[in-house]
């Protein structure tokens, strides 16, 4: 049975816009901005759903806005890829605003929080469906405005200390970006994806191109914190409030991470040994440095970050091996740790609130008296660190039989190494604040029956997170089946140009 005819690719942004316009008619009343936030984050997982079943029957959706024909219009496209990225980001941005209902201040609240929040992942869905090189820059520029407003919301001075390297760092990272589109129109005098794909492969300016590329590159990958692009992202993730971090935590890097793939299986594949033989150092040097950072840290959010630039290795791992095993992985461990990612910044949140600190010498005591608290840890933890039959498991297994597959060796070794390292600080995150005993001095801010009456919403999201984490773990098949269909897409650049150019 098939979907009827229906605009499938708005109905998400649709629902994301109205959701942030009707709260603004109620500016003064943050209790239905909040209503608007939980009815718009529970149709948008809905109409996001709706979007990958439509995609997986039509193989792609293409939809040219006011009828202008590609490559003229601003076009939306829709395949396996970014559908199940737009579904991830439904997941998690329901869970992040059930998790705020308890966690944001009243204050934050009342000064626009919500209508941010919408704002911020309209511009995630946006960069996700676009077809136009020029609108996921707009849509990028969307993200960055309202995820600096949300890391300054409430004026605390390690936040404006972290926005401000995070503003800096997005703002050179646009620059690189406005230089890659200026050269790319410059030499094809287009910007549709699709059309560019058509053109670069027999463009007489390849020297220029590869110039394009290593500015997308380098705008691309200051957004996905890759090596040695990342600093910016411990600076920055640790200051805000748990609800906004563990939204950017999971979804801002791998807008980045999607760009990159994008562009390198659809645009810069006419010299594979060059740009994803570097493509595959970087992936390296990025797992590595992004561990060590993640095992020298004393601050559980501090981990947590340097986690998430260890853990953007393994998807552009994936990206520079460009097999079809190797996409499919990626994209499987894109969505894990989209997941796992947020659900453990969501869990360090309940720890503070319980212990009233972030630094580990300072917590202590949660597996005797908070038990629910320590199984939602350990499934997250052991996720992250691929213990078996979790579900960064079955991500980092793919991607290990996809390097071997094409004897590299040593990318394979990295990641192996790379995932004990994890499982080491996550083991000193367990040891410290878990089975040990709350350090002298210190006191239990959250009791038990407290947590349970007072914080219980924020119990809920971090709940809902490891269920969808389970489920991907003990039934991966069907989201390894969407991976590899989507990973066909990925190889196959003429069904997107036919979709999208109606060829």
């Amino acid at each position: 049975m098939t979907l009827p005819e229906l605009p499938y690719l708005m109905f998400p942004l649709w629902i994301l816009l109205f959701g942030f316009i009707g709260s603004l008619f109620f500016w003064k009343y943050w209790k239905v901005q909040q209503a608007f936030a939980i009815t718009s984050s529970a149709l948008y997982l809905f109409t996001a759903g709706l979007l990958v079943i439509a995609v997986y029957q039509n193989e792609m959706l293409a939809l040219q806005i006011g009828n202008w024909p590609a490559p003229f219009g601003i076009t939306l496209v829709a395949d396996l890829f970014s559908a199940i990225l737009v579904l991830i980001s439904s997941i998690i941005s329901l869970a992040t605003v059930i998790y705020s209902i308890q966690d944001v201040s009243k204050s934050r609240k009342k000064n626009g929080f919500y209508p941010i929040l919408l704002v911020m992942i309209f511009g995630v869905c946006g960069s996700f469906l676009t077809g136009d090189i020029f609108n996921l820059y707009v849509w990028f520029e969307v993200m960055l405005i309202a995820s600096f407003v949300l890391i300054i919301l409430g004026n605390d001075k390690a936040q404006l200390e972290g926005a401000v390297k995070y503003v800096i760092l997005s703002f050179i990272s646009s620059g690189f970006l406005l230089m890659g589109i200026g050269i790319l129109y410059r030499l094809t005098g287009t910007l549709n994806m699709a059309d560019l794909a058509s053109v670069i492969p027999n463009h007489p300016n390849q020297p220029y191109i590869i110039i394009s590329a290593v500015f997308f590159f380098m705008g691309f990958g200051i957004k996905a914190a890759l090596f040695p692009l990342f600093s910016w992202l411990p600076a920055s993730y640790p200051t805000p409030p748990i609800s906004v971090a563990a939204l950017m935590a999971g979804l801002l890097t791998k807008v980045g991470v999607y760009a990159l793939i994008r562009f390198f299986t659809l645009l810069f594949t006419f010299d594979i040994a060059l740009t994803h033989g570097f493509l595959l150092i970087v992936a390296g040097l990025t797992m590595f440095f992004g561990v060590i950072g993640a095992v020298a840290q004393n601050d559980f959010r501090k981990v947590l970050s340097f986690h998430i630039v260890s853990q953007i290795g393994y998807m552009v791992m994936g990206l520079a091996l460009l097999t079809q095993w190797a996409l499919a992985g990626a994209i499987f461990y894109m969505a894990h740790h989209i997941i796992v990612k947020s659900n453990l910044f969501m869990i360090s949140g309940i720890v503070k609130d319980i212990n009233g600190h972030s630094l580990l010498s300072k917590l202590g005591g949660l597996y005797r008296q908070y038990p629910f608290v320590t199984v939602l840890f350990v499934i997250s933890a052991f996720s992250l660190a691929g213990i078996p039959p979790l579900s960064g498991f079955w991500g980092k297994f793919i991607l290990a039989r996809a390097g071997m597959e094409s004897e590299q060796y040593l990318i394979v070794f990295v990641s192996l190494l790379v995932g004990l390292l994890t499982l080491f600080s996550m083991s000193k995150i367990w040891k410290h604040a878990f089975w040990s005993d709350v350090p002298e001095g210190e006191t239990i801010q959250l009791t038990k029956s407290q947590l349970y009456k007072k914080k219980y919403l924020l119990l809920i999201a971090s709940a809902f997170l490891t269920v969808c984490t389970l489920l991907m773990s003990f039934f991966p098949d069907l989201l390894l089946t969407l991976s590899q269909k989507a990973s066909e897409q990925l190889l196959d650049p003429q069904v997107y140009i036919k979709n999208v150019l109606n060829q």
